[in-house]
């Protein structure tokens, strides 16, 4: 009988030990579901730190467009990817960050059953607005990369997920933002304050929405194939985009970490002198006497003795000296300063090039965009009506006088315009080719067109990996996309 006792009291102390155990598993402070709500913030957040941050590790956009130079370490002006993985970086963010955070927050939402005050719109809303957000993120990946995964990713069934064409991709995400369109009602509410762009505001999505459809119309506008459908989108998304600075898409951030801009974190917090802006456009903002320099850069070569010598960029690829030359705005260097994804000024250069593709209007409404986009941008930034008025009447910027085709006269004010959206400068260079840029010294390649892939995909999706980059023409920075006709 001893015998016995001991085996069942063993057996029972084994047993509350191992549901001890498995108790420690469980986290009891953070819920087992995450509201559908707070994952829309934090891939909203991610999103928008991935497209704003100059982290080198990160996103080089500044560098590769010329905005942001290097002072030391010269690698990523010279168009190095590589040795800091940036495309995995930036592929990452935008496929765990943000795609499967947004992906979770609509499985969250519709799962959630309604109150019994609750109006049905503001779900459908709701679902709209991370549509909407989950069509720019993608856009974003194949103007990007090219062809990536897109009908198999997010799905963890697939650990090989393969690359779907890129055109194919676009042409669906236009079909999927329509969609999302047409079920974004101002009848309803969505986020609330969950959403740090527009504050739960639907008629600000609707422009966020169509601006977006614009852009995409205009991207796919090169390609013969496509005419017919770049007119259909750009004609049906024109009418509804941003009107003024009001509807930018700018994230609020705070001024405690973690929720500062990652600009503060980049050129503040980290102690380090790693950037200056680059003579490329300072040289021709001094050549056009910008007024928007004394907003872009700091005033520390202001000299009472030499007043001639303002602002002094840094050799674009070359060792730079931080102390001799212009420094970064301090304006961008704030902690909440907003973080911006797509902005008015945006939408009238874009509505300029519609109208000279004849896609909305005609050639001869492109100046008035034009001169409604550079002003946009002056006002934004903090200048006057009347700082751009005297700018517009400059012979080398007005639209009648300015040097060159339309492709040239949108391309160089929309690159000197997107200084703090590097990847819409970007994006605009690579359609427009304007303005030229001068390879830095030690160019490990030629201008980069796209992002390479990232190197894990070689060994863990090689298969996929290798079919993607031979349909696009070769896995290389010099690669152009699809869209990328000219």
């Amino acid at each position: 009988m001893k015998k016995i006792f001991i085996i069942i009291l063993t057996a029972v102390t084994f047993s509350s030990c191992s549901d001890d155990i498995e108790k420690l598993n469980v986290n009891v402070k953070d819920p087992s579901n995450v509201p559908g709500e707070a994952l829309f913030t934090s891939a909203q957040k991610s999103l928008v730190d991935q497209m704003t941050n100059t982290n080198v590790n990160n996103n080089i956009f500044r560098l590769i467009n010329q905005y942001f130079t290097e002072t030391v370490y010269t690698d990523e002006s010279n168009y190095d990817l590589v040795t800091r993985t940036i495309p995995e970086q930036h592929w990452q963010f935008l496929y765990k960050d943000v795609l499967k955070d947004l992906d979770q927050s609509a499985i969250n939402i519709t799962n959630t059953p309604l109150g019994l005050t609750e109006n049905p719109l503001d779900k459908q809303n709701k679902l709209a607005i991370i549509e909407v957000l989950n069509v720019y993120t993608y856009a974003v990946l194949v103007e990007t990369f090219g062809n990536i995964p897109y009908s198999q990713a997010i799905d963890l069934n697939y650990k090989t997920p393969k690359y779907d064409d890129g055109l194919t991709i676009y042409k669906d995400l236009i079909s999927r933002l329509n969609n999302a369109i047409a079920k974004l009602n101002t009848g309803g509410k969505s986020f609330g304050d969950n959403d740090r762009i527009y504050g739960g505001d639907v008629a600000k999505w609707i422009k966020f929405a169509n601006t977006l459809k614009l852009r995409m119309g205009i991207t796919i506008s090169d390609i013969p194939s496509e005419s017919a459908l770049a007119q259909a989108t750009v004609s049906s998304a024109a009418p509804f985009v941003f009107t003024s600075n009001l509807d930018n898409a700018d994230l609020k951030y705070l001024t405690a970490t973690p929720n500062t801009n990652p600009l503060y974190v980049d050129l503040v917090a980290s102690g380090r002198d790693d950037f200056v802006p680059t003579s490329t456009i300072i040289d021709m903002m001094n050549n056009l006497s910008d007024p928007r320099r004394a907003k872009y850069f700091d005033n520390n070569m202001d000299d009472p003795s030499t007043p001639e010598i303002e602002y002094i960029g840094g050799e674009n690829g070359s060792a730079n000296s931080f102390s001799q030359n212009t420094h970064i705005t301090p304006t961008i260097q704030a902690p909440d300063f907003p973080g911006t994804i797509l902005d008015y000024a945006e939408a009238e250069f874009l509505l300029a090039e519609a109208a000279e593709r004849s896609l909305y209007g005609t050639p001869a409404n492109a100046e008035a965009h034009y001169n409604a986009a550079i002003t946009a941008s002056i006002l934004d930034w903090g200048g006057t009506e009347a700082d751009a008025t005297t700018y517009l009447t400059n012979p080398d910027v007005a639209y009648t006088t300015a040097t060159g085709t339309w492709k040239q006269k949108i391309g160089t004010q929309s690159w000197i315009a997107f200084y703090n959206n590097s990847f819409e400068g970007w994006s605009f260079y690579r359609r427009l080719d304007f303005p030229v840029l001068v390879a830095p010294p030690d160019a490990v390649s030629g201008f980069p067109m796209r992002y390479t892939y990232p190197i894990i995909e070689q060994s863990l999706n090689k298969a996929s990996y290798t079919e993607a980059s031979v349909a696009i023409g070769g896995d290389a920075v010099e690669t152009k996309l699809f869209w990328d006709k000219f």
